[in-house]
Protein backbone atom coordinates (compact mmCIF):
# COMPACT_ATOMS: atom_id res chain seq x y z
CA UNK A 1 0.00 0.00 0.00
CA UNK A 2 1.18 3.47 -0.85
CA UNK A 3 -0.93 6.28 -0.21
CA UNK A 4 0.22 10.13 -0.14
CA UNK A 5 -0.04 11.19 3.88
CA UNK A 6 -1.86 14.87 4.46
CA UNK A 7 0.75 17.44 4.86
CA UNK A 8 1.45 18.34 8.29
CA UNK A 9 3.99 21.18 7.19
CA UNK A 10 6.58 21.21 4.44
CA UNK A 11 9.60 18.85 4.82
CA UNK A 12 11.91 22.29 4.58
CA UNK A 13 9.50 23.88 7.25
CA UNK A 14 9.45 20.78 9.70
CA UNK A 15 13.51 21.27 9.22
CA UNK A 16 13.67 24.49 9.72
CA UNK A 17 11.99 24.22 12.77
CA UNK A 18 14.45 21.69 14.00
CA UNK A 19 17.16 23.76 13.47
CA UNK A 20 18.17 20.92 10.91
CA UNK A 21 19.47 22.10 6.89
CA UNK A 22 17.50 20.34 4.84
CA UNK A 23 19.48 17.99 2.26
CA UNK A 24 17.88 17.84 -0.89
CA UNK A 25 19.97 14.87 -2.14
CA UNK A 26 18.66 12.70 0.85
CA UNK A 27 15.36 12.48 -0.62
CA UNK A 28 16.53 10.13 -4.16
CA UNK A 29 13.92 9.04 -5.40
CA UNK A 30 10.88 10.44 -2.90
CA UNK A 31 10.28 13.46 -3.51
CA UNK A 32 6.18 14.05 -3.10
CA UNK A 33 6.06 16.20 -0.30
CA UNK A 34 4.48 13.72 1.98
CA UNK A 35 7.13 11.49 1.54
CA UNK A 36 9.41 14.17 1.91
CA UNK A 37 8.17 15.18 5.16
CA UNK A 38 8.03 11.40 6.89
CA UNK A 39 12.13 11.28 5.49
CA UNK A 40 12.58 14.27 8.38
CA UNK A 41 12.92 11.66 11.16
CA UNK A 42 15.99 10.24 9.43
CA UNK A 43 17.46 13.41 8.81
CA UNK A 44 16.95 14.73 12.24
CA UNK A 45 18.27 11.44 13.51
CA UNK A 46 21.31 11.92 11.53
CA UNK A 47 21.00 15.63 12.73
CA UNK A 48 21.62 14.51 16.41
CA UNK A 49 24.50 12.26 16.19
CA UNK A 50 26.33 14.72 13.96
CA UNK A 51 26.69 16.57 17.21
CA UNK A 52 25.90 14.22 19.95
CA UNK A 53 22.86 15.17 21.56
CA UNK A 54 20.99 12.45 23.47
CA UNK A 55 18.31 14.79 24.27
CA UNK A 56 17.41 16.01 20.54
CA UNK A 57 17.61 12.13 19.37
CA UNK A 58 15.45 10.54 21.79
CA UNK A 59 12.70 13.69 21.49
CA UNK A 60 12.02 12.28 17.82
CA UNK A 61 10.82 9.23 19.44
CA UNK A 62 7.50 8.71 20.29
CA UNK A 63 7.10 8.29 24.22
CA UNK A 64 6.98 4.52 24.01
CA UNK A 65 9.49 4.39 21.26
CA UNK A 66 11.34 1.16 20.23
CA UNK A 67 14.93 1.66 19.68
CA UNK A 68 16.99 -1.92 18.30
CA UNK A 69 20.89 -1.08 19.09
CA UNK A 70 23.32 -3.64 18.51
CA UNK A 71 21.86 -6.34 20.86
CA UNK A 72 20.07 -3.90 23.00
CA UNK A 73 16.25 -3.61 22.97
CA UNK A 74 14.79 -0.22 24.23
CA UNK A 75 11.57 0.06 24.93
CA UNK A 76 10.71 3.80 25.83
CA UNK A 77 11.60 7.67 24.80
CA UNK A 78 13.73 7.19 28.18
CA UNK A 79 15.24 4.27 27.90
CA UNK A 80 16.13 5.16 24.49
CA UNK A 81 17.89 8.83 25.89
CA UNK A 82 19.92 7.13 28.80
CA UNK A 83 21.37 4.99 26.38
CA UNK A 84 22.52 6.98 23.56
CA UNK A 85 23.93 9.53 26.64
CA UNK A 86 26.29 6.80 27.58
CA UNK A 87 27.06 6.21 24.27
CA UNK A 88 27.76 9.65 22.68
CA UNK A 89 29.98 10.11 26.17
CA UNK A 90 31.83 6.61 25.55
CA UNK A 91 31.84 4.60 22.28
CA UNK A 92 29.64 6.28 19.91
CA UNK A 93 31.71 9.85 21.22
CA UNK A 94 32.19 11.84 18.04
CA UNK A 95 30.70 9.81 15.78
CA UNK A 96 27.56 9.98 13.01
CA UNK A 97 25.31 8.50 10.91
CA UNK A 98 24.46 8.53 7.39
CA UNK A 99 22.36 6.66 5.01
CA UNK A 100 20.04 7.09 2.35
CA UNK A 101 16.17 5.80 2.32
CA UNK A 102 15.62 2.89 -0.19
CA UNK A 103 11.29 2.44 0.44
CA UNK A 104 8.98 4.61 1.64
CA UNK A 105 5.25 3.68 2.03
CA UNK A 106 2.53 5.17 3.72
CA UNK A 107 0.29 2.02 5.87
CA UNK A 108 -2.06 4.49 7.03
CA UNK A 109 -2.53 8.39 6.85
CA UNK A 110 -0.48 8.87 9.39
CA UNK A 111 1.84 5.37 9.35
CA UNK A 112 4.71 5.12 7.08
CA UNK A 113 7.31 2.06 6.76
CA UNK A 114 10.42 3.87 5.74
CA UNK A 115 13.80 1.46 4.64
CA UNK A 116 17.01 2.95 4.68
CA UNK A 117 20.73 1.68 4.39
CA UNK A 118 23.72 3.40 5.92
CA UNK A 119 25.80 3.31 9.41
CA UNK A 120 27.89 4.36 11.74
CA UNK A 121 30.72 6.27 10.83
CA UNK A 122 32.81 6.82 14.09
CA UNK A 123 35.34 8.92 15.17
CA UNK A 124 37.90 9.55 12.89
CA UNK A 125 36.50 7.36 10.47
CA UNK A 126 35.20 9.24 6.67
CA UNK A 127 33.08 6.35 5.53
CA UNK A 128 30.81 3.35 6.90
CA UNK A 129 33.28 0.49 7.83
CA UNK A 130 32.05 -2.85 6.15
CA UNK A 131 31.18 -4.19 9.67
CA UNK A 132 28.94 -0.93 10.70
CA UNK A 133 26.80 -0.90 7.20
CA UNK A 134 23.42 -1.14 8.00
CA UNK A 135 19.95 -1.81 6.79
CA UNK A 136 17.21 0.03 8.80
CA UNK A 137 13.38 -0.35 9.09
CA UNK A 138 11.56 2.63 10.56
CA UNK A 139 8.03 2.89 10.84
CA UNK A 140 7.19 6.48 11.57
CA UNK A 141 4.09 7.94 13.01
CA UNK A 142 2.13 11.37 13.01
CA UNK A 143 1.38 11.86 16.39
CA UNK A 144 -0.25 15.81 17.31
CA UNK A 145 0.71 16.59 14.24
CA UNK A 146 4.53 15.92 14.81
CA UNK A 147 5.99 13.12 12.64
CA UNK A 148 7.64 10.39 14.66
CA UNK A 149 9.91 7.65 15.03
CA UNK A 150 7.77 4.33 16.68
CA UNK A 151 10.29 2.09 15.83
CA UNK A 152 13.68 1.57 14.31
CA UNK A 153 15.29 -1.96 13.58
CA UNK A 154 18.27 -2.27 11.99
CA UNK A 155 20.37 -5.52 10.71
CA UNK A 156 24.44 -6.02 9.97
CA UNK A 157 24.40 -6.03 5.80
CA UNK A 158 27.95 -8.17 6.15
CA UNK A 159 28.53 -10.29 8.90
Amino acid sequence: MSIEAPSTGTAAEILAEAGVEEDQSFYGPFTREGQKAVLTVPQRIQAAWLVNDADTFADIFTENGSLLMQNDQLASREHIRSYMAAGFQGVYWGARVTGWPLQVDFLADDVALVITQGGIILAGETEIAPVRQIRATWIIVNQDGQWRLFSHQSSPIKG
